[in-house]
């Protein structure tokens, strides 16, 4: 890994929040992500379970994580299983965890290796009425593969087909919409880095470069601040490209006058942040681009301040779907006397504004949620309002990342340049650069 150590607290408080929602004499089983292959012999980089990873900061394959608050055996109410290192792999991708490693980044005493794991976990589950299993739950996942999670669940109820078994996700669902404060210092450094991506790109962007070049120094400063990469694929679209809402080819030239759309975020420590900016390629803000840039600032601004305790996604979109309509009759794009007769089961602002403009943010860029669930000190989450005028070539959405407090939210992009003043100005002295 590239990120620096973290402090193991952050895991044993995450474990003894989620041991006090496990039942009495239950045991919870939790896999590693695959390494998943390319062709031939290769191999993608390998990205841990989210879950494993939030209960033990265990970034590595082949780990499994056995938690059984009521074992008679104390050693083994908290059990982390690792891959042994050999020759082979020592000399071929270097050494693996040793016990003592994975004991001090976990926070855990006991540590076997998975070849251990069948004898060890059977005295585990033999004790145990009600088995927690574990699957990927979330709503927007395309379950088009099988993971450890997966083929263990069959492994496990075909083994002991007896026992009581219930769902892990809801309950780390649960857990994970509240951020503890080392989390949130994580995404801090991510939106960090990110800023450090953006300040460089400001001085990079002009007519006649490619969308990919920009992606490139994006790439470029957040590897070199310690970031795996992108949280997500990035989106860099220049004119009309700018309209697609999840265009990821990158591959047109900037051209003089269009503004770009830029939507990325550095990774760090597994952690994701998620940006957007739209700048002017030629440097300048046209009269037009910028008043629809502004009007969507304004919502963002009004936007941010709705994201308190109390409130919901649902009454949050509603209020913000009122902020765009308000700014679309203001720029002109729609008819006050069409609105005030529109179905509003259909309503006219989504032409031009259709994506909603929030998510949860954590170790998934679009972090599990209960959507009815009222927001919470600790959540962190994302404002990106935007307005796309296709007949126009003009797309602009931008996006904060806020962290939810007793009072007002903290904005954690708050230092990453978002006036029009400020992105000339930055933009201007590029000309010098050039």
């Amino acid at each position: 890994m590239k990120y620096s150590k973290i402090d193991n607290i952050l895991y044993v408080e995450n474990r003894k929040k989620l041991i006090s929602q496990l039942e009495t004499s239950s045991v919870a089983i939790i896999n590693s992500n695959d390494q998943m292959p390319t062709n031939a012999d290769g191999l993608m980089p390998f990205r841990q379970n989210n879950d494993l990873l939030y209960l033990s900061g265990i970034d590595q394959e082949e780990s499994i994580l056995v938690i059984s608050p009521n074992a008679s055996n104390e050693k083994h109410r908290e059990i982390l299983f690792v891959k042994e290192t050999n020759d082979l792999i020592a000399v071929w991708e270097g050494d693996k965890l040793t016990k003592a490693q994975a004991s001090e980044t976990s926070g855990i005493e006991t540590v076997y290796w998975i070849s251990e794991f069948e004898e060890v976990v059977k005295t585990v589950l033999f004790e145990a009425r009600i088995v927690y299993l574990n699957q990927n739950e979330h709503l927007r996942a395309l379950k088009q593969v099988q993971t450890r999670d997966d083929r263990f669940r069959l492994w496990c109820k075909e083994q002991y087909p007896l026992h009581n078994y219930k769902r892990l996700a809801p309950v780390m669902t649960d857990l994970r919409q509240v951020k503890h404060s080392i989390e949130v210092e994580l995404i801090q450094h991510a939106c960090d880095i990110t800023e450090k991506g953006f300040r460089r790109v400001l001085e990079f962007v002009k007519p006649g470069v490619m969308e990919y070049e920009i992606e490139a120094e994006f790439a470029h400063e957040f590897l070199r601040n310690r970031s795996r990469g992108f949280a997500y694929e990035p989106i860099i679209g220049g004119g009309h490209n700018a309209c697609v809402l999840h265009y990821l080819s990158n591959n047109m030239p900037c051209k003089d006058g269009d503004l770009i759309l830029m939507d990325v975020g550095a990774e760090y420590a597994n952690y994701a942040s998620d940006m957007t900016r739209c700048v002017p390629v030629s440097g300048k803000f046209s009269k037009r681009q910028a008043d629809v840039y502004n009007a969507v600032l304004r919502v963002l601004k009004e936007a941010s301040s709705l994201l308190v305790p109390g409130n919901t996604f649902d009454q949050y979109e509603k209020e913000t779907a009122k902020m765009i309509e308000f700014e679309l009759i203001g720029l002109g794009v729609l008819d006050k006397h069409d609105v005030a007769k529109q179905d509003t089961k259909n309503p006219l602002y989504k032409k031009y504004f259709m994506h909603g403009t929030s998510h949860h943010m954590g170790l998934d860029v679009h972090d599990l949620v209960e959507r009815e669930r009222v927001f919470e000190p600790g959540m962190v989450v994302t404002c990106e309002p935007g307005i796309y005028i296709r007949e126009e070539n003009l797309g602009i959405r931008l996006e904060n990342d806020l962290l939810m407090t007793n009072n007002s939210p903290i904005n954690l992009m708050q230092n990453i340049p978002i006036e029009i003043e400020e992105i000339e100005q930055l933009m201007a002295q590029r000309k010098v650069l050039v």
